[in-house]
Order: structure tokens, then C-alpha cells, then sequence
């Protein structure tokens, strides 16, 4: 079993609250718009980091994270990235790579607006997680945290970390 901690769009802020909320992962995935390499290595100091870059990363991000991350976790065949789309109405990258890599999740950034939806078309689970910076049009600052054992994605939790300042 891995329990799993996704956050996007930190856009060079980092809650300090993220820390505690994610305390108890295996692992942290970040879907791009990361800010500022600084975010992302006070991550992987914490805890196992996954990330893809935003289209706001700066070429040192990008020389860190890829567009795409794919992966497997326990029996999921996981894919990240930050501009997907919406469930049926893909980016053009996205489609592409669902047509070779066919994962079970996708995870994805870029909207600011949570979303977590089974995509029957697609046969995949879809994970947007909002935004958690500070910049944007979202008000609520949200964070997801689940669980994956073996074929079981299960115990979602949608955390809040508070309006957006």
C-alpha cells in the first residue's frame, strides 16, 4: 500500500500547513507550475517527490521535471502532467500519449480547479487537485491525498488550506 500526497499549481509558494497534512505519505506528486526550484527541493527533502513542469517553469525546473512522468504505483499505471484538459476533451499531448501509454491515472495541474472524476471514455481515474499557491483565480486552496493497494485506489481526502490570500 502507498498513500499518496498530489498538490499543482504552488506557483513559488509553499504552505508550511503541507507539512503536516502530508506528514503520513509514501510519496508526493506535484503536476507542475512548481514556481521556483526551491518548492520542489523542500519537497524531496521531505518526502519521495514525483513533478512534471508547468508552463510557468523557468528552464531550471525543466531541467528537473519532465512534461510527462509516467510510472507505475503498485498495480496503477500512473501518468502526470500539467495541461490535460478535462476529462474527454484532452490536451493534444495528452491524447497522444493516452493513445500509447493507455495509464489508469492520469494527474494533472493548470485549471486550479479540483476535479476528481472516473473518465469512462478513457477508461482512467482523473486527478486534478487545485491549486495550493497563492496566485490565481481560485479562493480555496485545496491539496489530495489517497491511497493505492494493489488494484484499490481508495480514502480520499480533500484537504483545505485556506482562502487564497
Amino acid at each position: 500500500m502507498k498513500r499518496i500526497g498530489v498538490l499543482s499549481d504552488t506557483h513559488s509558494y509553499l504552505d508550511p500547513k503541507i507539512f503536516a497534512h502530508f506528514k503520513d505519505v509514501d510519496e508526493i506528486w506535484h503536476a507542475g507550475d512548481i514556481g521556483d526550484i526551491k518548492v520542489l527541493d523542500e519537497l524531496r527533502a521531505f518526502k519521495p517527490t514525483r513533478a512534471v513542469f508547468g508552463n510557468i517553469d523557468n528552464h531550471v525546473i525543466r531541467s528537473e521535471a519532465p512534461e510527462f512522468s509516467i510510472f507505475n504505483c503498485e498495480n496503477k499505471k500512473i501518468m502526470i502532467t500539467h495541461i490535460a484538459g478535462k476529462p474527454g476533451k484532452y490536451s493534444k499531448p495528452l491524447y497522444e500519449k493516452l493513445q500509447t501509454e493507455h495509464p489508469d491515472v492520469v494527474v494533472c495541474g493548470h485549471s486550479h480547479i479540483l476535479l476528481v472524476q472516473y473518465d469512462n471514455y478513457s477508461n482512467l481515474l482523473w486527478i486534478n487537485p487545485g491549486a495550493c499557491g497563492i496566485k490565481g483565480f481560485h479562493s480555496a486552496r485545496t491539496l489530495i491525498r489517497f491511497t493505492i493497494d494493489g488494484d484499490k485506489i481508495e480514502n480520499f481526502e480533500v484537504i483545505e488550506l485556506g482562502k487564497r490570500i
